[in-house]
């Protein structure tokens, strides 16, 4: 017997026109080099319409990929509807790259147009002869001084949607699995490689990104994505904030601290969300602030360090929320927020389970295998294996068919992160399957064993990594960073460790390093710490 429902594709332009028609008196502001600006969503959706115009004008083809290279500000909240919902792809270029992988990623992808940010121009130009499939370098003035190339491959953003006449009636998008947008891994071991995302998991994701015990965002919220929209989609939360009807505060290239946590007081911002190296920059100056509005700040792309989220909570009453995902993963597949079999635990074990990646989101499967024979290991918050995930928005393979080792015989991602699970599914990441330290047969966890160094009032950041050893195999290795104006020693590295982590677990050496190296998402780059003081290449 089939249902007598009616067949709506899930499509992107259902968020689009929800916000147009329901939220159109809403407020969306934009940081730029010459201040801020404010415009309504209604504003903002006949932008979007002028833009779907201005992308036929290029000529730019059905299914081709159109990628930017920008700030968060409304115009790329502009490139993210009017992309899709004219049936392109969204392709995201992470500004932060090198230029041999940006110009990898561009040829790879065969990018059709760019739309830049005046101000990342003098960034992306060098290159533009190597990109052979681009025909179009769209300028967005975002008041920079950056000179403009007289050349015949330039157009202008506001000329292009000042000559285009607003498109008209509904978008319509028959194939909910068409692809709508794409975004490269950060490629921190061989080429970066290319995730799909389409129309029906976008919004599946977007619409989990609503529910409470996920980010919860409502219509009353006012959000501002710290975490760049070049960064899987902002974590899908241009989408989400959309779908929802949020205010949204963007804050353009002024990603200081001391800029940051200005728009969260003076826009009396409820939901953020970023890495935590911006955290980190934020943490000392929270006192001078009234960020009372906040509801949740949430955290990913590397783990929280325990210190960091009780120094928020100690500072502003709420703590940082760990949310837990990847690239492949949309990125949304776990938040760390405290349930209902919670209730009734002492604040020390509750900082514990806020210290977990959490809980499976609805419509994601988590699952944890052994990296030997496969077989799945038991939730009892003990036993290490792998962590898998399906489900409506995880990657089934990467564009161009590589990486084909990354997903399980029957189909499951496979994340390369070690991870235990207890009875009720909270996960608790052990490290990843490269960074693991095997020391006379035995794991030791970096990530445990960075979180307890970063502990130490005097410490800024701590990165652990493996080096050889002829008896034991392996060694950790502690790098660390001292707080500006401490002072630090080994010994006191020691005998802080000593009193809380097993005694084989100590690291070898202290290492005291200016700072450490990071990828194009904030995260440590173990990679280049072990090239660069253990000569490794791997």
């Amino acid at each position: 017997m089939q249902a007598l429902m009616q067949d709506s594709p899930l499509t992107i332009p259902q968020l689009f026109h929800r916000a147009e028609r329901q939220f159109h008196d809403k407020r969306i502001v934009t940081t730029t080099l010459r201040g801020e600006v404010s415009n309504t969503y209604g504003e903002w959706s006949t932008r979007v319409r002028r833009l779907a115009t201005a992308l036929d004008g290029l000529g730019v083809p059905q299914d081709a990929k159109v990628a930017t290279f920008a700030w968060n500000t409304q115009s790329h909240l502009e490139l993210y509807f009017a992309v899709p919902c004219t049936g392109r792809v969204l392709h995201t270029l992470n500004i932060r790259l090198f230029a041999e992988q940006v110009a990898y990623i561009v040829e790879h992808a065969g990018d059709d147009v760019i739309f830049v940010d005046r101000s990342l121009l003098p960034m992306l130009w060098p290159m533009a002869d190597r990109l052979a499939t681009v025909r179009h370098f769209v300028v967005i003035d975002d008041g920079a001084e950056a000179e403009i190339p007289d050349d015949p491959r330039i157009r202008h953003y506001e000329e292009l949607l000042a000559s285009a006449e607003p498109f008209r009636g509904r978008f319509e998008v028959a194939d909910e699995n068409a692809a709508a947008a794409m975004c490269y891994t950060s490629g921190t071991t061989g080429h970066p490689k290319g995730v799909v995302y389409s129309h029906r998991s976008t919004v599946l994701h977007s619409l989990v990104s609503l529910t409470v015990d996920a980010v919860g965002l409502s219509e009353r919220d006012t959000i501002l994505p710290v975490v760049p929209m070049f960064h899987v989609n902002a974590w899908g939360l241009p989408y989400a904030a959309v779908f929802a009807g949020s205010s949204i505060v963007f804050p353009g290239p002024a990603m200081k601290p001391e800029a940051l946590v200005e728009m969260l007081e003076r826009h009396r911002v409820t939901t953020t969300a970023g890495v935590p190296t911006i955290w980190m920059g934020m943490l000392p100056l929270l006192g001078e602030h009234d960020l009372s509005s906040l509801r949740v700040v949430v955290g990913g792309g590397a783990a929280i360090p325990t210190a960091l989220s009780e120094g928020w909570r100690a500072a502003i009453g709420i703590p940082i929320t760990q949310a837990w995902g990847m690239t492949e993963t949309s990125p949304l597949a776990s938040v760390a927020s405290p349930r209902s079999h919670h209730e009734g635990l002492d604040s020390e074990s509750l900082i514990q389970v806020r210290a977990t990646q959490g809980q499976a989101v609805p419509l994601v499967d988590l699952r944890i295998v052994d990296m030997d024979t496969g077989a799945e290991q038991p939730w009892d918050g003990a036993t290490p294996g792998e962590l898998q995930a399906a489900g409506p928005w995880i990657a089934s393979a990467y564009y161009g068919d590589e990486g084909s080792d990354a997903f399980s015989a029957d189909g499951w991602l496979r994340t390369g992160d070690v991870a235990t699970m207890d009875e009720h599914g909270f996960v608790r990441l052990v490290d990843r399957t490269k960074d693991l330290v095997k020391s006379g047969g035995e794991w030791i966890s970096s990530v445990e064993l960075e979180n307890v160094i970063m502990a130490h009032e005097w410490v800024a950041e701590a990165a652990v990594i493996a080096k050889p050893d002829p008896k034991w195999t392996e060694r950790p290795v502690a790098c660390v960073v001292v707080e500006q104006g401490g002072q630090l020693t080994a010994d006191e590295v020691y005998d802080h460790l000593r009193e809380r982590v097993a005694k084989w677990w100590l690291p070898d050496e202290v290492w005291f390093v200016d700072e450490l190296p990071k990828t194009s998402t904030g995260k440590f780059s173990k990679k280049d710490l072990r090239e660069r003081l253990l000569g490794q290449s791997q």
